[in-house]
């Protein structure tokens, strides 16, 4: 299942990532959780140390490499330097599971270790001095956009991306990327006006929206979630000294976080699951495609010199069959 977390900065999206990657972790569920957010702090989250986060790598330095890897022997693609950050699979292209070794991961991926088990943690890289002025941060999640393009995943297996802050994750198609999004808000009119952006945004593409209330005092603030974004609201989670004691860097075991939050927890993974049945894989190749070709015309086709629209297999569709072992 690919599941983003969302909300605006300070919202607590990435604590509450961290918490559900740990709760899948515990649970035994196979995970890569990926850092897609321009404030890097999903390591930290999971326990790492600044050495440790300083030296993940970075997807977006490495997109070269990312590219080569997944064009494979796609005739349609001609080289990776014309591929870009929405280019689909066809035939011929290396697809990507959550469970297998690959180069991808050998280059971009790092193990971290959890009560329970490990993640397999990805970042996009921070926004460095030498960026500013002459790039956006959207040009470093396109190694998000290319790996959840590629990869074909299955039931009880996860993946986990921490969002940029606001509605700045429509910048690219990677909004329709996945089979649910969380989105975390405050019980304030601040805190509530990132999901009426959102919900207005994603209203055409079948985004499968749920809100998870956040840093939530009493019945007052659900009530006031609860007018706001109706039944979009799935769950809320209030104070936790499990957090408090994580964010200082001495989280206790997992299984002593509160039964109230862990319960809100499973509620997700749940709400997550029963949204297997309802992929369709079809109208997620379209979007692919769709933004593709959005993507081409305004400024793809001009970059790389090439007629972008002509990478489009019409007959290929992403799928678990078309990603099963020979």
């Amino acid at each position: 299942m690919k599941i983003a977390f969302v909300g605006k900065g300070g919202s607590g999206k990435t604590t509450l990532s961290s918490l559900f990657i740990r709760h899948l972790v515990a649970a035994g569920a196979p995970v890569v959780a990926i850092d897609a957010d321009i404030n890097q702090h999903l390591g930290a989250a999971l326990g790492l140390d600044d050495t440790e986060t300083a030296a993940l790598p970075a997807m977006g330095e490495r997109l070269s490499l990312i590219k080569e890897y997944l064009r494979g022997s796609n005739p349609r693609i001609t080289s990776a330097a014309t591929m870009i950050k929405t280019t689909p699979p066809g035939e011929g292209s290396r697809l990507l599971r959550v469970r297998e070794p690959n180069p991808v991961y050998d280059a971009c991926a790092r193990p971290v270790e959890l009560d329970g088990g490990a993640v397999r943690l990805m970042v996009t890289g921070s926004f460095t001095d030498a960026d500013l002025g002459v790039s956006c941060y959207h040009s470093k999640t396109g190694a998000v956009e290319l790996f959840l393009n590629h990869l074909v995943d299955g039931r009880d297996e996860y993946v986990v991306v921490d969002m940029t802050a606001g509605s700045d994750s429509f910048a690219s198609g990677m909004f329709t990327r996945f089979d649910i999004t969380f989105l975390v808000a405050e019980p304030t009119r601040k805190g509530v006006s990132v999901y009426r952006q959102y919900k207005e945004y994603a209203r055409d593409f079948g985004v499968n929206l749920k809100v998870v209330g956040n840093k939530v005092q009493g019945q007052d603030d659900v009530d006031f979630l609860r007018s706001e974004v109706g039944d979009d609201l799935l769950v809320t989670v209030g104070h936790s000294e499990w957090v408090r004691a994580m964010e200082k860097g001495r989280p206790p075991r997992f299984d002593l976080l509160e039964d109230t939050n862990g319960h809100a927890l499973r509620t997700l993974r749940v709400t997550a699951d029963a949204t297997y049945e309802l992929r369709d894989w079809e109208r997620y190749t379209r979007q692919m495609v769709h933004f593709h070709l959005r993507n081409a015309q305004s400024w793809g086709n001009e970059r790389t010199g090439a007629d972008l629209a002509a990478q489009i297999d019409p007959a290929f569709v992403l799928s678990e069959a078309v990603a099963a072992p020979a």
